[in-house]
């Protein structure tokens, strides 16, 4: 039929056929690809090889630790919570060889006032007050605090074994340094599982970060310790060897371990680790109550504000990472970068799926009013869509499954419909962080573009247990 001869239905119809054919065929690569991680993790299971160890909790927690340690807290605007994270994590690691440094802005003075407020009478914590105005960047401050650190030790003749990084609104584990501080041993950095903690006023926003951390950090994240293949920091209850990081500020010329240009300097502290030939672990353990030790925190509820977060996510690693950190030269690494780096193709192949719900709908209501005919499906059409029907399927299986063992039956079930959520998130994401991504390429400075923080886990009634 010649271009001349089609009516608008059949230019609908043919549009509908090329949509399809796109999004089936990437929608079937992306899940083959988490197909093989899922594979990875069954045979780790059923080999032994991947487990999750239960420790004593009574015997761990408060243990006395083998060096000095410092704790670095960079702070911008967190004048709602910093106080709460600092007092919860003093209570939590009483340990006296624990020092605490919180990194603030000089023109932020509502965060100092309350930072100076939970350091009254607490000789373990050293308030860095920045003479730069804020917001530089997250990884900025941190070499701020870095500094700080090489300081005191010349002055006080001492050396830290490892640096642990946290965010300005965690809820750190009791167990955690203990378990840093024995598994320094073997590894010069070490990566805690996140849990994000259910909101009551937030069921699907915020909720949608716990499906995801929950199947991460249970499965992709285990498989990639266990396959020796670099793995992301998740920028939170994360340990760091002193001589690891003093290596990483030596290798930048001396502007610091962490990279003040990078959008997600926690990603790729872990992974420039590892191209270093520096050991890493990511450290998955149970308490005998099968609690996980791990981080806790409030995540985004807010539409607008889990958007942001995730642009940044998704613009420093997805589209900086691939130019500021390119491709490994092992094949398995090659591969994690390259699952790293899929939010912008997976927002579009969303994207088109949720375009071709809308235009199937309107066909199948045309063909109902007679104005248009059957749509033809070839049979490699229809082969992609068993196919993607049958990995729809199993994915969402394995996250209501993987929900469910870390919160509890309701919220796997919740896990479900909270899907179409996380894919509309992620595709405002990814079409904002392309935005952002063009703009730094025109010479544009992207900020530290933070979340805000008004309430601490420990202390708020919105906390669900």
């Amino acid at each position: 039929m010649l271009a001349a001869e089609l009516t608008p239905v059949d230019w609908l119809f043919l549009l509908q056929h090329e949509l399809l054919l796109f999004a089936s065929l990437f929608f079937l690569l992306g899940a083959l690809d988490e197909f093989a991680i899922d594979a990875l993790y069954l045979i780790g299971r059923a080999r032994g090889r991947i487990r999750t160890p239960r420790i004593d909790r009574s015997a761990v927690e408060g243990r006395g630790i083998a060096g000095p340690v410092a704790a670095i807290i960079p702070a911008w605007h967190e004048d709602d919570v910093i106080g709460a994270t600092m007092c919860h994590l003093l209570d939590a690691w009483p340990q006296a060889q624990l020092r605490l440094y919180v990194g603030c802005y000089a023109n932020d003075p509502a965060t100092i006032a309350a930072a100076m407020r939970a350091a009254q009478g607490q000789s373990r914590v050293r308030i860095v007050v920045y003479s730069a105005c804020g917001p530089t960047t997250k990884a900025d401050c941190m070499n701020r605090l870095y500094r700080a650190i090489e300081k005191d030790e010349l002055r006080e003749g001492l050396r830290f074994r490892m640096v642990v990084i946290h965010d300005a609104e965690d809820m750190v584990d009791p167990a955690a340094l203990p378990l840093f501080d024995a598994g320094l041993a073997e590894a010069e950095l070490l990566q805690l599982p996140v849990l994000p903690m259910r909101q009551r006023r937030s069921r699907w926003v915020s909720g949608h970060y716990i499906d995801e951390f929950a199947e991460a950090h249970a499965k992709a994240m285990v498989v990639r310790n266990w396959l020796r293949a670099g793995f992301p920091s998740a920028g939170v209850g994360c340990a760091v060897a002193r001589e690891r990081l003093a290596l990483l500020d030596t290798q930048s010329g001396g502007n610091g371990p962490f990279d003040a240009g990078s959008l997600t300097e926690d990603y790729e502290l872990g992974l420039k680790v590892a191209e270093a030939g520096g050991t890493t672990s990511f450290v998955r353990v149970r308490g005998e109550d099968g609690r996980l030790v791990a981080t806790r925190a409030f995540f985004p509820c807010t539409l607008e504000t889990a958007v942001r977060q995730k642009t940044r996510w998704v613009c420093g690693i997805a589209l900086q990472g691939w130019d500021r950190m390119g491709w490994s030269g092992r094949p398995l690494d090659g591969w994690m970068r390259m699952r790293d780096r899929r939010g912008p193709l997976a927002a579009l192949v969303l994207f088109v799926a949720y375009m071709l719900v809308f235009l199937t709908g309107g066909l199948a209501i045309a063909h109902q009013l007679g104005v248009a005919g059957t749509p033809v499906v070839t049979p490699l059409t229809k082969a992609l869509l068993i196919a993607n029907a049958v990995s729809v399927g199993w994915r969402t299986m394995c996250r209501a499954a993987f929900t469910a063992r870390e919160y509890g039956l309701k919220e796997g079930a919740r896990a479900i419909l909270r899907i179409p959520l996380s894919n509309i998130i992620a595709i405002m994401a990814g079409r904002r962080a392309v935005a952002q991504y063009v703009f730094s390429l025109q010479g544009g400075r992207l900020p530290w573009d933070k979340t805000e923080h008004r309430e601490h886990p420990a202390l708020s009634s919105e906390a669900l247990a």
